[in-house]
């Protein structure tokens, strides 16, 4: 595969709506996660807080990564995707590592990101996780292909939990790595 990683800013109006079909693909099983991938592909051409890096098979866009400038240090991760006809080729950790040279090399000392789990992905889901919900962290697994099992694979880990964010049950999981 020749993979190539571009900046969002150098796309065309095709690969940009590509990037939206590609968020919508990823997302597909909870659709309510991004209602309107296509302004939220926007926002990373608008917002002068967010930036986004895409892979590139020939000219078709397969993949991209976005973050978010939150805290002087700190940069949100948000989101990563990777086609889903793409996936489990290494796309994604090749996205994740490019951004994270880059937020490094401006100086960033922390990406951190949420990855919420409302499909029972993990063995949080369905739990009433109150009280001493910081000691719910050492004990989180995946049970069914949650993206937390790839972020810790990438050398996050999990600094968080927001219980029953997403409804009774159904958590947001804070993960961040040290650049």
């Amino acid at each position: 595969m020749s993979l190539r990683i571009v900046d969002f800013a150098d796309l065309t109006p095709a690969q940009r709506a590509e990037a939206a079909r590609v968020l919508a693909a990823a997302f597909a099983d909870r659709p309510q996660a991004f209602e309107d991938p296509e302004a939220e592909v926007a926002t990373f051409f608008e917002d002068e807080d967010r930036a986004a890096i895409a892979a590139l098979e020939g000219d078709r866009v397969v993949g991209w990564i976005g973050r978010i400038d939150t805290y002087s240090h700190a940069w949100e991760l948000h989101p990563l995707v990777v086609d889903p006809a793409f996936q489990r080729r290494g796309i994604g950790a090749r996205l994740c590592r490019e951004l994270e040279a880059r937020v490094k090399a401006a100086g960033v000392l922390t990406l951190y990101l949420g990855t919420d789990d409302e499909f029972g992905g993990t063995s949080l889901f369905g739990a009433d996780l109150f009280p001493d919900v910081a000691s719910r962290i050492a004990g989180v697994r995946e049970t069914s292909g949650h993206p937390f099992a790839f972020y810790r694979k990438q050398g996050y880990e999990i600094v968080g939990l927001i219980p029953d964010a997403n409804g009774p049950g159904k958590p947001d999981i804070f993960m961040a790595k040290r650049l």
